[in-house]
């Protein structure tokens, strides 16, 4: 079970409370902590999953563990910079991608319930909107909370593609389960 990737992904877990305490602290510096933390934890994110499949030592504690670390440090860093910047145009696409991620969640585990988790893999739009979410998420830690910046501007032009990009994945996975969501089989 404490092999190096379960170890990365403890590690971008026990990362989300340092995170905070930075995020919070009001001083360039912090804010800058506040960045390499986050730039930690998605390199770990990246890491964890490549050394389980190169050396191949998946296993069903990390495959539990990885996808609760990626929300964890993403929906809490999502409502952080929606306090801090108070506006409705960082507050629709961050409720619109934890909703998603809530939603995807439940319905890959009533999948794998039923025997049929295979129908709702990750999918290339899915790791799309994960690259334009982390990068609109770098640029808005970036961008200073009291200027209204180029890297705060792009930081919301990544944040709603990766909302819609969000949107369309949601769908697909929703499409692709629905005849079992439907099937009297299935209690649908």
């Amino acid at each position: 079970m404490w092999n190096l990737p379960n170890v990365l992904t403890v590690f971008r877990i026990a990362l989300v409370p340092l995170f905070v305490i930075f995020f919070y602290i009001d001083s360039v510096e912090s804010r800058w902590i506040t960045l390499v933390i986050f730039c930690i934890a998605s390199a770990t994110d990246f890491f964890d999953g490549f050394l389980a499949r190169r050396l191949k030592i998946e296993s069903p504690f990390g495959a539990f563990l990885d996808p609760v670390a990626d929300k964890l440090m993403v929906t809490i860093t999502l409502i952080l910079l929606v306090e801090r910047e108070a506006t409705v145009w960082l507050a629709i696409p961050a409720m619109v991608i934890i909703g998603r991620e809530i939603t995807v969640s439940a319905l890959r585990e009533w999948m794998a319930e039923v025997g049929s988790r295979a129908v709702v893999k990750v999918s290339w739009v899915g790791k799309v909107k994960t690259v334009c979410q982390l990068f609109a998420i770098f640029l808005l830690l970036l961008s200073s909370p009291d200027i209204f910046n180029i890297s705060k501007k792009f930081g919301y032009l990544f944040m709603w593609l990766a909302a819609i990009l969000t949107l369309w994945s949601m769908v697909s996975y929703l499409r692709a389960a629905w005849p079992h969501l439907t099937s009297e089989k299935n209690g649908g």
